[in-house]
């Protein structure tokens, strides 16, 4: 039987392969797994979701779920997943249930699981609450039965305490916040706004049906015409969910994950909180992030893909910053898990505090080319063993040296193996990625 759980949470095409009947049960069992707050009160349970329609039977089916364990529910509505993760944690919850997708087309949804604290679960408590939804239990009855009931002072908690994290205001600085008609289509305005900003907004009309559809940190164009065309001094995506910020700068051009961690680094080593002077990303960083850090001091720890497997790294070593080239960034001092609306602040405020332009702090770092590939269709585990493949990488390592790197990527859902060279110059990288895709292309079968 295939893990139900993937890289963050279960996720999958609502109503097919997400169905309330699934819901349900992982909450049951997340509940028992999760809720034992003890004999003097009952267990509760934050719940939140993004905007998606099938959000709304899901959220029914999952609240259902963790009331018939004993769980009382707390309804906050449409809330970012930190938001989520926060309020799990500020009102000391045993767990927490975010429905979303993230940047996913609106036909998908997921489940995402915090424990107490406000942390996402680990591979091995996964499991576990895999394993508890084939076992039988023992209903409660009567007065033990969760209760339900909406929590809208959510919302205003979690934009307060984001504010309440800001180093200095952001007076004088025009930004335009697209919001992919997700959850924080009222929270990124909002902080913005109360932080000092002039605001326009984009994306903040969601229907249940046009989440991600062709705006947020997944298509960028719109948001860069309008920066441009409003004459802002900044611009702001943010996914589904609102965990991940992308920027734009003045100039239109896109300021990435990468380019705003080491904008961040530097303001917080100039600040004295970057712990141990060490970031931690992913090995999917770019080699300019990596080469502008070493320059400047600053340490870098690299994980397998996933904001997840960055926040374990960072909470094994103490370190308070690390995050994605996709715009996950986690600001440990602060958040429990990657923060968007969050994120987009400290990124402004540095604009504000230096009264420097964001490409120009951006240009702290040079992205080299890079080149991705994905190559589908493919017998993963052939590639894997494949001498033909090792032989062909080891020899473009070599020929790139110092100056550029490879990385081949099985997929953990698909048939399909990516292929990602960077190179100083990009028609090497590109000359070299199809080289290697041509050889992972033999491996067909």
């Amino acid at each position: 039987m295939a893990r139900l759980f993937g890289t963050d949470g279960v996720r999958g095409v609502a109503n097919r392969d997400l169905t309330a009947e699934l819901a349900l049960d992982l909450a049951i069992a997340a509940a028992r797994l999760l809720g034992n707050a003890g004999a003097d009160r009952r267990p509760v349970a934050v719940v939140g979701r993004d905007p998606r329609a099938s959000g709304e039977f899901l959220q029914a089916a999952v609240t259902a779920g963790l009331a018939s364990a004993g769980v009382d529910v707390l309804c906050g509505g449409v809330l970012p997943t930190p938001a989520v993760a926060y309020l799990t944690e500020v009102l000391d919850a045993d767990l927490g249930v975010m429905l979303s997708a993230s940047h996913n087309p609106m036909p998908d949804n997921g489940i995402k699981f915090f424990a107490r604290g406000g942390h996402k679960l680990p591979d091995e408590v996964e499991d576990a609450v895999e394993a508890r939804m084939r076992e039988r239990w023992q209903r409660p009855i009567g007065a033990a039965v969760g209760r339900v009931r909406d929590f809208p002072a959510g919302f205003n908690r979690y934009v307060d305490h984001l504010l309440a994290t800001l180093p200095n205001p952001l007076d004088g600085l025009k930004v335009v916040v697209d919001c992919a008609n997700g959850a924080a289509f009222r929270v990124a305005p909002e902080v913005l706004r109360r932080a000092g900003a002039n605001v326009v907004e984009m994306g903040v009309k969601p229907d249940g049906l046009n989440i991600n559809a062709n705006c947020g940190s997944t298509h960028l164009t719109q948001l860069q015409a309008a920066v441009v065309e409003h004459a802002a001094d900044a611009g702001i995506a943010h996914d589904g969910d609102a965990d991940r910020c992308l920027a734009v700068g003045a100039d239109g051009q896109v300021v990435d994950g990468d380019q705003i961690l080491a904008v961040l680094a530097l303001a917080m080593r100039e600040a004295g909180t970057l712990i141990s002077a060490t970031v931690v990303t992913t090995v999917m960083s770019n080699l300019g992030f990596t080469s502008a850090m070493r320059r400047e001091g600053i340490s870098v720890i690299s994980t397998t893909v996933g904001d997840r497997y960055v926040l374990e790294a960072m909470k094994t070593g103490g370190y308070v910053l690390g995050g994605e080239q996709s715009g996950h960034v986690v600001l440990l001092d602060h958040a429990t898990t990657g923060d968007g609306v969050l994120t987009a602040l400290h990124l402004l405020a540095r604009v504000a505090a230096t009264g420097k332009p964001l490409a120009e702090l951006a240009g702290v770092m040079t992205r080299f080319p890079q080149v991705l590939i994905n190559v589908t269709g493919v017998d993963k585990a052939r590639v894997g063993s494949s001498t033909e493949l090792a032989g062909a990488v080891r020899a473009a390592e070599a020929a790139l040296g110092e100056t550029g790197r490879v990385l081949l990527r099985p997929s953990g859902t698909e048939p399909m193996v990516r292929v990602m060279v960077e190179a100083s110059e990009k028609q090497q990288a590109q000359l070299v990625a199809d080289q290697l895709a041509a050889v992972v292309q033999s491996a067909l079968g």
